[in-house]
């Protein structure tokens, strides 16, 4: 049998709105884009930088239902500017069959990463 790993979920173009370098770690997402993104608290994701290029792997912490946020903490807070637009993904290891009719969760928040 083969696995693959393949996108389970993604947010396509997320606004970073916050930067706290003096935090444990992670990246804070508003719960409203974790739950339309299928994302579960302390699940690892891909962050890449649209803006600057950067790429870094951290984990998902509740953000405020409905606030927008999405803080990068510690020391990924190096890795972006407020104002960035990044993309955040998470990926799944599936049976290769499987993977075939899988459909990943995709989100296009709007500037105030908002669903609409």
């Amino acid at each position: 049998m083969m696995n693959i790993e393949i996108l389970k979920s993604k947010i396509h173009r997320a606004t970073i709105t916050q930067a706290n370098l003096n935090y444990i770690g992670s990246i804070s997402i508003d719960e409203n884009l974790m739950d339309a993104a299928n994302l579960i608290e302390f699940e690892k994701v891909q962050v890449v930088n649209i803006n600057n290029g950067e790429r870094l792997e951290t984990y998902v912490i509740k953000g405020e239902r409905g606030s927008g946020v999405i803080s990068l903490n510690g020391a990924a807070a190096r890795k972006a500017a407020i104002g960035d637009l990044v993309i955040i993904a998470a990926f799944a290891r599936m049976d290769f069959e499987e993977a075939k009719k899988f459909r990943p969760s995709i989100v296009f928040p709007d500037a105030n990463n908002q669903i609409h």
